[in-house]
């Protein structure tokens, strides 16, 4: 399949504006030639076909390739630090009124999260979250606000006994806390970003992109966070170059903007 894959980077980016040639290469070709061998097709260009008029065969595509592992309240000592330190901070800055964006927010744990975190601080109505994915299953799965027991091993006991009802195996998130997220589909490397933002939270994405499609999302995000206002990013992930952005480091995973 080697030979026409370029080819393949091509027809998807035509239909879906997915730039694979954003993401590493070995791991992304890696991922959609076990998609294409479990499907039993032969050859990038069949798939691509395929792809085209097979409508669940295209949604199981764009499934897999935004790569979706999110859980509630992952990393519980950076939640920690979000609650007893930057949240705080913002709130002294900036009052009740955050604007909070949760980009690539996969199934809605985080930015649920992120709700349940501003309650201890905040009352809900005055508690918005902007979320934000490329792939619609996941929002809509997001949406709906059921999730199994790991999903929400890590929620705080007092929270989960609040905001979570137990049906059959599952778990559903309360309506308080889904009615301060809004949903939207949003491409990090092509999509306008929105200004004025508070804290933007991306966390345990971009170590799938490339170094050159890290720094535009970084430096975008710089660009769209108010002064005085953090990005939170995920444990796996650090900003190499944070200082050439203008960004100063609060701590591993929270970058700050003057």
């Amino acid at each position: 399949m080697e030979f026409d894959y370029e080819y393949f980077k091509r027809e998807i980016f035509k239909m879906t504006s997915v730039d694979l040639n954003s993401y590493k290469e070995k791991q992304m070709k890696r991922r959609i030639d076990n998609l294409i061998t479990k499907n039993k097709i032969v050859g990038y260009d069949k798939y691509v076909a395929a792809l085209k008029s097979d409508k669940a065969l295209f949604n199981e595509f764009i499934n897999y390739i935004t790569i979706n592992v999110s859980e509630f309240y992952r990393n519980p000592d950076q939640w920690s630090h979000l609650d007893k330190t930057i949240i705080p901070d913002l709130m002294s800055k900036s009052g009740n009124r955050l604007k909070i964006w949760s980009a690539a927010c996969s199934t809605g744990d985080e930015p649920y999260s992120l709700v349940m975190a501003l309650s201890r601080h905040i009352p809900l109505p005055s508690i918005h979250i902007y979320a934000t994915d490329l792939d619609k299953t996941v929002l809509e799965k997001a949406k709906t606000g059921l999730y199994d027991a790991k999903s929400i091993s890590n929620v705080p006991d007092d929270l989960k006994k609040k905001y979570f009802t137990q049906i059959g195996p599952s778990y559903k998130i309360s309506d308080e806390i889904r009615r301060c997220v809004t949903f939207s589909e949003h491409n990090l490397l092509k999509d306008r970003y929105d200004t004025g933002y508070d804290l933007i939270v991306c966390r345990n994405v971009l170590i799938y992109f490339t170094d050159e499609a890290k720094d535009i999302v970084f430096k975008k995000f710089y660009d769209s966070l108010k002064s005085g206002g953090y990005l939170f990013i995920g444990s796996t992930e650090q900003i190499i170059n944070y200082k050439d952005i203008g960004f100063t480091r609060s701590n591993s995973f929270f970058y700050g903007k003057n």
